[in-house]
């Protein structure tokens, strides 16, 4: 609660700071420079002709005229000996200092007065698909930057950081909400927010969910796809940088708000359970029931259908600055935001198969037995689920500024809730083994056989709560000039920034439900005539345990709480200087520290050795709607462990940005990176492990599977940017950077997401990894309002860790570092407003970008030789990269339909193509051939329409994914044939009206 009353009364300050702020004074500065010897004018007079007001330059040609109220101004700048100079339209705004240079000719013959106007950017300024400041940025930056700002973000219906970072070349997404950079996956990318590292609570990954940052507060995301030596040592694939919304030049005011809905949401068929959804601010206790140990527990364990809930979102934001007495200026933004969304999957798939015999077809995967044996499951799922989600928080800045210093406030805290229900069955199993099957019939041969695949029914009850909070103390500051001039080098004003931060995030889970049943029909019994008479078994639900250990029960109640803390703070030392040729360059150099805990604290619970369990009746009436009335006592399941994990990152580096002339600069230097991890674990009493090189379990004693890795790292960078003209830029570099591995991936105990879910355990030896990274790009504007760039680049990856199947007791995954990997691809891009080409065109623009990816890591001898095993015979000695899709194309179309007679209004159009795309690779499981699963391509059209009421107030309305495809994963390989469907679904189609006013 401390963290939500801090976010939101910085909001308020910030909101408070606005509305109080009445159009503040503005003002011009610049510099006075002697246009014969392009050297500053001290002494020259700025005059303001409206008001008379008059400044002199000094001795280093500055000037600065403060005071003067909003409005335009003309200009009189002159001297003795100089050709005066006049400049009209010179544009005050509130609160803003104007920068306005001129240059002095010494007067030597009569000349005319002459007047310079401002230059002004036009529409091309409001294009989304043309933001010129990131544009610029792009063109600027020394490592490789592509971005996104809010309005693409906006007309695309990005509603978060996730979906935004979709729209830039060459990334995508894993699982919906890690990054993906040019192929590489979330531990080859990191994720910041205004260039501070965020931790993370996820289980599994040490990356940053992005699907947690909702649009309203992020004004661009910026990816750098090459490392420098002042970012993170593991930015491999890139840096994803969130950046906030900050103080706006002017004051404003806006409110928005937003009604939606999903096709596939149906009135009174959404998918929840009794005592599910969600509290308006999303918080729900649900604590363990301890007095129930031993006995009945309360609440449903099964789903049930409601009505689906309303789609909706809204926020606010207000921020202003102004000047104060002794010439400092003070600013605050603050916003507020909130959504409410829901989605419905009816039609999806989720199967497993595997080939049995070398050359043979896939057939379904069993388990808890054979086929042999009549007593087998299948796992043969179709998959229905419902999800609704709560998402708010408050974004507040605070800023001061003088002329040669600057410091920053800024925290960010957002909180999500997640409440799914998901329902799993499978009776397709069944009609595979008995393909005429007759459910009706009791001497049909499936239902004589009971045992052999029967109807399964899981049902999963599943709410999460996630924090993330982020308070960051950042500064800015000119240091004075040294005065140093040299043949060679002219140092000029140094600068330095430095930041310090503290970031938190945190996931809790309480009281995840899983139900799992079988169900036998009707079933004739021959008797033994004449003792015992035929008779017919009447259709019964008997539990399904989903695992081979059937001493757990077929509920389990699981609580999991996870949390991360992270203290971080850098310094940088800018040493800015002019050579030879009068081009400026730098030196840079700085530190960096973060220090990362981590607590994970889970509690399994189960109606243990309740064997005799079982309900008569038909498969249509769930077991689990009478479970909670029947007598299933709940006990502990002591087989947890709970772990705290420590990593510290310190470096520094030096960089030099050093031009040739004004056509070759050259940027290198090294990073030196030191990674300090650590874990302890808390096993419960009745936990056991299977040591490195050990044949079985063994008792996990307090101590026995803790796990410390230390690592230091030189990273050297080399780059060039060469620039013929004013329209190509060649860019290069060659980097060395790392990966490290997760708290998870190291820990060798055995780690489940669910009582009998799959086993991962850890590998204590587990190495980082180390690319190399070879990067060149090329940027061409043709003309005014066009844009092209084609981009190549090349890792070479020793130790890439990948996950493989190990068969000891039982059959469970596993990280390793594979030998080595590479990746290569080309990007290319373009921009282009249409008018340029075709005045029937005028208002046309377009953003077009591909991204082609192809990788291949080399598996260990002791994975490959597994699939030259007589039973598998389907030798692989290599395999994509997982997570690493074939190609991305984007395409966005943005146009101003003012040429068609509807004056204020622009249609926004946007495809994305994701390829196929490697998601697990092959293995073996009871001696069975698994091949690789993909992700088969496919596409997405989002739609906007943008209409301009008034001044004040915007009617957008949007549809989403109107292509609505169906996003599929199937086994693939040359040994099977064709593909073979893994899991299947849709998303639906999504609709929008959004109403905004700025003030």
């Amino acid at each position: 609660m401390v963290k939500i009353v801090g976010a939101v009364l910085i909001a308020l300050l910030a909101s408070s700071v606005a509305a109080s702020a009445q159009q503040p004074a503005g003002g011009i500065r610049g510099m006075v420079m002697d246009k014969d010897f392009d050297a500053p004018l001290p002494g020259a007079k700025i005059s303001v002709a409206e008001t008379g007001q008059e400044v002199t330059s000094s001795d280093e040609g500055n000037y600065a005229l403060t005071g003067l109220t909003p409005g335009t101004y003309t200009l009189v700048i002159s001297k003795e000996g100089y050709t005066r100079q006049v400049k009209a339209d010179v544009v005050v705004s509130p609160g803003l200092m104007t920068d306005l240079s001129a240059s002095l000719s010494g007067e030597f013959t009569e000349m005319e007065e002459f007047v310079v106007q401002d230059v002004q950017f036009g529409a091309a300024s409001e294009d989304a698909l043309f933001d010129l400041p990131l544009f610029e940025l792009r063109l600027e930056n020394p490592a490789f930057l592509d971005s996104v700002g809010a309005d693409l973000m906006s007309q695309a219906g990005a509603s978060d950081a996730a979906e935004a970072l979709k729209l830039v070349s060459g990334a995508t997404l894993q699982d919906g909400k890690f990054a993906v950079v040019r192929g590489l996956p979330d531990r080859y990318v990191v994720s910041k927010m205004n260039g501070v590292r965020l931790p993370t609570a996820d289980a599994d990954k040490r990356a940053v969910e992005l699907d947690q940052f909702p649009s309203a507060v992020i004004d661009s995301i910026q990816v750098s796809k090459t490392f420098t030596p002042d970012q993170q040592g593991d930015a491999s694939g890139g840096a994803v940088d969130i950046v906030l919304k900050s103080i706006p030049d002017e004051p404003i005011f806006k409110i928005s708000g937003q009604i939606g809905a999903n096709e596939q949401n149906q009135e009174s068929r959404f998918l929840s359970y009794d005592g599910g959804g969600l509290t308006y601010w999303g918080f729900d206790d649900r604590d363990i029931q301890i007095d129930n140990l031993g006995d009945n527990w309360d609440g449903a364990v099964g789903v049930s259908p409601t009505d689906a809930p309303q789609d909706y979102k809204w926020s606010l934001d207000a921020g202003t600055n102004f000047d104060l007495d002794n010439g400092a200026k003070f600013g605050g933004f603050g916003s507020i935001f909130y959504e409410r969304d829901s989605s419905t999957i009816e039609d999806g798939i989720d199967d497993k198969y595997w080939v049995e015999e070398p050359g043979a077809e896939m057939t379904p995967q069993y388990i808890q037995g054979t086929p042999s044996q009549g007593d087998f499951k299948t796992q043969l799922f179709d998959v229905t689920r419902g999800v609704q989600e709560v998402k708010w928080g408050a974004l507040g800045v605070l800023g001061l500024e003088t002329e040669n210093h600057s410091l920053s406030l800024t925290n960010l805290y957002t909180r999500v809730a997640e409440d799914a229900a998901t329902l799993a069955e499978d009776a397709r199993g069944k009609y595979f083994y008995f393909p005429d099957y007759d459910i009706s019939n009791p001497k049909d041969p499936g239902n004589m056989e009971r045992n052999a695949a029967p109807f399964l029914r899981t049902e999963t009850l599943q709410y999460t709560e996630r924090e993330t909070q982020t308070l960051q103390l950042k500064g800015h500051h000119v240091l004075p000039d040294p005065g140093q001039r040299g043949r060679f080098f002219t140092m000029l004003s140094p600068e330095v920034d430095w930041g310090v931060s503290h970031s938190s995030a945190s996931l809790y889970q309480p009281d995840k439900r899983q139900f799992g049943s079988t169900w036998w029909a009707d079933s004739y019994n021959p008797g033994f005539p004449p003792f015992v008479p035929p008779s017919t078994d009447p259709a019964v639900h008997r539990p399904f345990k989903p695992a081979a250990n059937f001493t757990l029960g077929n509920l389990q109640r699981i609580w999991k709480d996870i949390s991360e803390e992270s203290d971080q703070y850098n310094l940088n030392l800018k040493l800015p200087f002019e050579q030879w040729t009068g081009d400026e360059g730098y030196f840079k150099f700085g530190v960096f520290n973060d220090e990362v805990y981590r607590e994970f604290d889970q509690e399994s619970f189960s109606n243990f050795n309740d064997n005799g369990a079982r309900y008569f009746g038909p498969y249509e009436e769930f077991w689990s709607s009478q479970f909670p009335l029947e007598d299933h006592p709940i006990t502990a399941a002591d087989i947890d462990v709970d772990y705290e994990g420590r990593q510290h990152i310190s470096a520094y580096y030096y960089m030099v940005d050093l031009p040739v002339n004004s056509q070759l600069k050259f940027i290198g230097g090294a990073r030196f990176e030191d990674t300090d991890l650590s874990i302890t674990n808390f096993p419960e009493d009745d936990v056991t492990w299977i040591p490195p090189g050990s044949p079985g379990r063994v008792q996990l004693n307090p101590g026995d599977a803790d796990v410390s890795f230390q690592q230091s790292d030189v990273l050297p960078s080399i780059g060039f940017v060469f620039t013929p003209d004013e329209k190509s830029t060649l860019r290069g570099s060659y980097t060395q950077t790392v990966a490290r591995q997760t708290f998870k991936e190291l820990t060798p105990i055995e780690q489940q997401e669910f009582l009998g879910g799959d086993v991962f355990i850890g590998n204590p030896f587990l190495q980082m990894s180390a690319l190399k990274n070879y990067d060149l790009r090329f940027d061409y504007l043709p003309y005014d309002g066009g844009f092209f760039s084609i981009s190549y680049f090349y890792k070479d990856i020793k130790d890439p860790i990948e996950y493989v199947q190990r068969v000891a007791e039982f059959t469970y995954t596993t990280p390793v570092n594979y030998p080595e990997g590479q990746l290569s691809g080309w990007e290319l891009e373009a921009r282009h407003q249409m008018g340029q080409f075709c005045e029937a065109l005028e208002g046309l623009s377009f953003r077009a970008n591909a991204t082609f990816i192809d990788s291949k890591v080399l598996l260990p001898d002791d994975e490959a030789d597994q699939f030259n095993q007589p039973n598998i015979d389907a030798p692989i000695t290599s395999r994509d990269m997982t997570n690493a899709p074939e190609h991305l194309y984007n395409l966005f179309l943005s146009y101003d339909l003012e040429k068609l007679g509807i004056k204020d209004t622009q249609l926004g159009l946007f495809y994305t193509v994701r390829g196929d795309t490697l998601i697990a690779g092959a293995g073996q499981s009871k001696g069975n051939f698994v091949p690789d699963v993909y992700e088969k391509e496919y596409g997405t059209l989002n739609m906007s329409l943008l209409r301009k009421i008034n001044e004040k107030w915007n009617l957008k309305l949007q549809a989403k994914n109107l292509t609505n495809p169906k996003i599929q994963t199937v086994y693939r390989s040359e040994y099977i044939g064709d593909d073979v469907t893994k899991t299947s679904y849709r998303k639906g189609m999504e609709f929008n009206v959004t109403l905004s006013g700025t003030f």
